[in-house]
């Protein structure tokens, strides 16, 4: 324990040796999106709008109150629409309104570890335990009582890393969201705050209480949807002396021109969020509380940073995150991330695909990247590809190879036919013409 502490005392010294404001400037300098026609970059403006009449008929067919659309290539934006309404008032929606992105959140989260990581701050396999001692010696789950939600634990074999919090490979469970309804009462009686929240509460106070609970499995031993990023964001909090949204703010989005993009919105941005919606007797409402507001971005205590899933953004922001990565960590003469890094992030870290994947898709240090099996079922992209999505319907993906971004913004939950994120997909591959 001691030597734990005199290495942690060691690299907090050494990160304040650091200057952490602002990032290195490069010598590659890839200007900042801009947006032309498709045809300057071997893309049909006639294809492109197959998109419109999907949109169309998504929204006359009330599969859909409304989305954002983007498609960028080499750089250059070659469609960026808005349809549909922003809110159950009807409200026309326009391209620079802000949606909560959820777990687009984690590639954010991630790119800052590695930033980090690059800093000679600490090593992908070291024990998280060496930065956050409450996660030393983690337990598993051995018995569990369902009528007094009482159990007991036994000593997993191994310590959680850094790698495995990136990797969804911890055997930390994702609370509310789990799929074992035993895990979701456990974090449930906790007091574990899984996704967000209006209340007061940091995310060190949430991250402390969950290092005390059982895991669903031995530290790298499978793959399980985590809050592993939450517990990267107090982690970030601890390796660079910052909160973690000023973190953000200064060392990612300022660099990088992503003004939208943050935790909580000030208060003039807050007529610019979109509206969760539901459908409810064929009517879309704006979606009831439930375990959370989904008003969260602009009240409450906004004390609470979620690594995993707390970020809201834009449509253009997303993109503009998205290029610095085609650009191997560049953007308008900053550089975020070396190539080398991004090309170690974009490399398969686990034995086996990731489950909701099948062979499609396999697990990056931020992203879920295509397989060449992928590559070979058609419709999502080449192989190296790069994609996730979020709670509230949004999606993206960026393909290296035809260095191409595509990004779909909408805000539903429950039940509905939206078959918009295939299709969206699909007819940006199919709009190809060079």
């Amino acid at each position: 324990m001691k030597i734990i502490r005199y290495s942690l005392l060691f690299i907090l010294c050494l990160s304040n040796s650091f200057v952490v404001f602002g990032q290195t400037k490069s010598i590659k300098n890839s200007p900042a999106l801009a947006e032309a026609n498709p045809e300057s970059v071997g893309m049909s403006s006639e294809r492109l709008s197959r998109i419109d009449a999907m949109a169309k008929e998504l929204m006359d067919k009330g599969d859909l109150p409304g989305m954002v659309a983007l498609i960028a290539r080499n750089g250059i934006i070659v469609y960026l629409k808005s349809f549909g309404v922003a809110n159950a008032e009807g409200e026309p929606l326009h391209k620079d309104h802000i949606f909560r992105i959820a777990s687009q959140s984690k590639a954010i989260t991630s790119t800052a570890v590695m930033m980090l990581w690059e800093e000679g701050r600490f090593g992908l396999d070291d024990p998280v335990s060496q930065y956050i001692p409450e996660f030393a010696n983690p337990q598993l789950l051995d018995t569990y009582h369902e009528q007094s939600s009482d159990y007991t634990t036994k000593d997993a074999i191994g310590e959680i890393t850094i790698r495995h919090l990136l990797t969804h490979s911890s055997g930390i469970g994702y609370g509310v969201i789990d799929e074992d309804p035993r895990f979701k009462k456990i974090y449930e009686d906790a007091g574990v705050t899984d996704l967000y929240t209006t209340e007061k509460i940091t995310i060190e106070q949430s991250v402390k209480k969950l290092a005390k609970l059982p895991l669903h499995h031995n530290p790298g031993e499978s793959w399980t949807y985590s809050e592993g990023l939450d517990v990267l964001g107090y982690f970030i909090e601890i390796v660079s002396g910052m909160k973690f949204d000023n973190f953000l703010r200064t060392r990612l989005f300022d660099p990088l021109g992503m003004n939208d993009t943050g935790f909580y919105l000030p208060d003039n941005k807050t007529d610019r969020l979109v509206d969760v919606m539901h459908k409810e007797d064929g009517i879309w409402k704006k979606y009831p509380e439930t375990f959370y507001d989904t008003d969260y971005p602009k009240k409450g205590a906004k004390t609470f940073f979620s690594g995993g899933a707390g970020l809201s953004s834009t449509a253009m922001d997303y993109a503009t995150f998205l290029q610095m990565y085609l650009n191997g960590g560049e953007l308008n003469g900053v550089r975020i991330l070396s190539r080398t890094t991004v090309d170690v992030m974009m490399t398969h870290q686990l034995s086996d695909p990731i489950p909701f994947g099948a062979e499609i898709s396999m697990q990056g240090l931020a992203f879920g990247v295509v397989t060449s099996k992928g590559q070979a079922m058609g419709g999502v992209g080449s192989e190296g590809t790069f994609e996730w999505g979020g709670y509230f319907n949004t999606q993206y993906w960026a393909d290296p190879r035809e260095k191409m971004i595509g990004i779909l913004m909408k805000q539903t939950r429950g039940t509905v036919s939206d078959p918009s994120g295939w299709m969206f997909r699909q007819f940006a591959g199919a709009a190809i013409d060079d």
